[in-house]
């Protein structure tokens, strides 16, 4: 009765099988692998993170370049803020006591003693960047020589929040804190990185550092748990479709090897399938028809042979 899996047909469904769904099942493991992979680094910044505010600053040119091991360490360096190149980075957001609150980060450029310029955020300001009731606020940044200290972080890309690529900024304003976007403001060398001071100068408030890119929960890890479902899904999906198929086919063949045929279809000429004799028959019939009217036309010729008598008797 199973006689049909051998056909060239099932053939070509059972190999499909047999190769799709040990593929989904690799793929959703794959997937699964990358997801707990995103959350195992996010625990290990965090700890990262928990050890880096209370290890001792080390010197930024020691902490570069900066990747998922670096970035949020203490960092010191030494030199003298640029005033003459303050910059306000708006619509960034920090959280508080009343929730997250629009507002702009106050960042300076430290000249180290090596040359090169190490952007520093001092802190941040709640409001516009654009207001100057709200720019009055910004405390000047202190002068001579200083030692910052603070988390070291990679500079900003278009994917950052908070970052506005687009340009059009007034000036003052700096839409991405990294190194390509300051070579065009500043004539010196800048550091590809940043810090964010521990201590903020009253009344700014300081900035926490970010998680390093690639290492928090982000869409992308959560894109990973939904790809996960969707390739399991996949596997049993096979399943149930090459069950479905065995099933149907099998009942076919069952019903053969009993002799049930299936119904005419709707549509199909009831007469296909009629016996040619009964046809036969039937012009036969008609045919003999035909003949009593011959002879009903034979007899009308005596009738007329009578009448004429008559006329003859008559005369």
């Amino acid at each position: 009765m199973y006689r049909f899996l051998l056909t060239p047909r099932w053939w070509g469904i059972n190999v499909f099988a047999v190769l799709a769904i040990p593929f989904c099942i690799f793929m959703g493991s794959w997937q699964l692998g990358r997801f707990e992979d995103r959350v195992a680094t996010h625990r290990q910044q965090e700890d990262r993170s928990d050890r880096a505010e209370t290890a001792a600053a080390r010197p930024v040119d020691s902490l570069l370049p900066v990747d998922k091991v670096t970035s949020g360490r203490q960092a010191s360096a030494r030199g003298h803020y640029d005033t003459g190149h303050q910059l306000l980075v708006p619509s960034r957001t920090l959280k508080d006591n009343h929730g997250e609150r629009q507002g702009f980060y106050v960042l300076d450029l430290l000249r180290t003693d090596h040359g090169k310029a190490l952007p520093v955020v001092r802190g941040w300001l709640p409001g516009d960047a654009g207001s100057k009731a709200d720019t009055a606020k910004v405390p000047a940044p202190p002068k001579g020589e200083v030692t910052v200290t603070g988390a070291l972080q990679a500079s900003e890309n278009q994917g950052t929040d908070g970052v506005q690529a687009g340009g059009g900024l007034p000036q003052g304003q700096l839409g991405m804190i990294s190194a390509a976007s300051l070579v065009n403001i500043v004539p010196y060398e800048v550091y590809d990185a940043w810090i964010t001071l521990t201590d903020a100068q009253a009344p700014l408030r300081a900035v926490p550092p970010a998680a390093a890119e690639g290492s928090g929960l982000d869409l992308k890890a959560f894109q990973n748990l939904g790809y996960t479902g969707e390739w399991f899904v996949f596997a049993g999906f096979v399943v149930f479709m090459w069950f479905r198929l065995f099933r149907r086919e099998a009942e076919a063949a069952k019903d053969a090897a009993l002799g049930l045929l299936p119904e005419p279809e709707a549509g199909a000429d009831p007469e296909a399938g009629a016996d040619p004799e009964a046809g036969v028959g039937v012009e036969v019939g008609a045919g003999a028809g035909d003949g009593g009217e011959a002879g009903a036309g034979a007899g009308e010729g005596p009738g007329e042979g009578v009448d004429e008598a008559a006329g003859v008797g008559r005369g």
